[in-house]
């Protein structure tokens, strides 16, 4: 920026798009300070080096301001964690899916986690059966991410939110085509 370009030319394009071609690097910071404008390198790597005409400070703000929007816009997901056994009754399988459906509903990724101890180990179907069988209760909601895996002692499935999809309006269907009554 300004003085600190040290190289011999460059190629100027002025604060409104236009080029003004290949000027010497002094030449350039003279038009710059005759429009009260900074001088700032945009292309270093191009031969010459491309600069432009423009106020930095001004730039430097929208750039933060458009950064700032962007942030407020973008989606937070979060991840929650139901957790389970093998030995959890049906009833509380239920009450668990529910609250799954309730949190895809929301947005937010669900981490549903089952934790063997001991004996159980020795079955580690019956664990992944349930976490199957929790992925179908919710497929209306949501999608499978990652399928159960066992890791250790646990066996972990990540379920995620469907994408969500506006169906295309329907055409209506035309008075005389339609068929009499």
């Amino acid at each position: 920026m300004n003085e600190r370009i040290r190289v011999r030319e460059v190629r100027l394009i002025d604060e409104n798009g236009e080029q003004l071609g290949v000027v010497a690097t002094p030449e350039a910071l003279r038009v710059a300070r005759e429009r009260n404008l900074d001088l700032v390198e945009v292309a270093p790597m191009a031969a010459p080096p491309v600069c432009r005409l423009m106020d930095y400070g001004r730039f430097k703000y929208e750039q933060t301001k458009k950064e700032r929007d962007a942030r407020k816009n973008a989606t937070k997901v979060e991840l929650k964690e139901v957790r389970l056994r093998p030995k959890t009754d049906d009833h509380d399988i239920n009450f668990k899916a529910k609250a799954i459906q309730r949190f895809l509903e929301e947005g937010d990724k669900v981490k549903v986690t089952l934790m063997f101890r001991g004996r159980e180990m020795a079955h580690p179907q019956i664990g992944r059966a349930i976490l199957e069988g929790l992925a179908e209760r919710v497929r209306g909601q949501g999608q499978v991410e990652r399928m159960p895996l066992l890791e250790g002692r646990q066996m972990h499935m990540i379920l995620a939110p469907l994408k969500s999809k506006t169906p295309p309006p329907s055409a209506p269907i035309p008075a005389s085509s339609a068929a009499p009554s």
